[in-house]
């Protein structure tokens, strides 16, 4: 004969309440907070920007210098493990404020560059963009760079973009790292997150800040193109750089 519990007369009026509670990262995940680079150099026809393995490499505006700073102070205010940058200068010149202020030292991760855009490098793609050119207009109506001659293959781009993220989660399982990369990497990899539209998340901000937590090969999107910092909502509770 099977015996249940004994019930306490008082256990069964007791209320039982459950409430709502903020969002935590499950044991083991890595936060990848993706963080845009600032405003590059203008591009002025006729003076292509440096190459560095084929992809255009200009420095930071003074504007996107500004940017840095601001977005670097609020990150300065958050626990960060890890700093990474991609190989292009303005991701690293980005990062340079936080890494100062953290005691880090940036890691160059070669995967975390932006998408190749084939013949149209060294900043033609920004006039091909502005004079509407029939290559640029296929390229947002297909949401695919590789309509561009020469330019990174769709599927290429993304499988590189998913392998670096799931490299960088497994490198660091329950810790925060802050990626400084492109705005079509950060586009592919909410895309990947939300398993969306390739071209969905494309537009964040320079210096921008969104947010991926990634467990067992499970991105979670948590924030998207978060400028608060540059739009002065947090300045008054923004940490001191040092």
């Amino acid at each position: 004969m099977v015996r249940l519990p004994a019930v306490n007369p008082a256990d069964e009026s007791a209320e039982r309440v459950y409430r709502q509670s903020r969002f935590a990262p499950p044991p083991g995940a890595t936060e990848v907070l993706l963080v845009r680079h600032g405003a590059s150099q203008a591009f002025r026809p006729g003076e292509p920007f440096p190459l560095v393995d084929g992809q255009g490499d200009p420095e930071l505006a003074p504007e996107g210098r500004e940017q840095a700073v601001q977005v670097c102070r609020r990150l300065a205010g958050e626990h960060i493990d890890a700093v990474y940058v991609s190989s292009l200068r303005r991701t690293s010149q980005t990062a340079e404020p936080l890494a100062r202020a953290l005691g880090l030292v940036s890691r160059v991760e070669p995967d975390l560059r932006e998408v190749h855009l084939g013949s149209w490098e060294g900043g033609l793609f920004r006039v091909k963009v502005a004079e509407n050119d029939p290559v640029a207009l296929r390229l947002f109506a297909e949401e695919r760079w590789d309509v561009i001659p020469g330019a990174e293959e769709a599927e290429a781009f993304a499988r590189r973009v998913r392998q670096v993220i799931d490299r960088l989660a497994a490198a660091h399982a329950g810790q925060r790292l802050a990626v400084f990369t492109h705005g079509a990497f950060i586009a592919q990899a909410l895309a990947l997150a939300a398993r969306s539209r390739p071209f969905a998340f494309l537009g964040a901000d320079n210096a921008s800040i969104s947010h991926l937590v990634v467990l067992d090969g499970r991105w979670t999107v948590r924030r998207y193109n978060d400028t608060a910092h540059i739009d002065g909502a947090l300045e008054a509770s923004a940490a001191p750089l040092t």
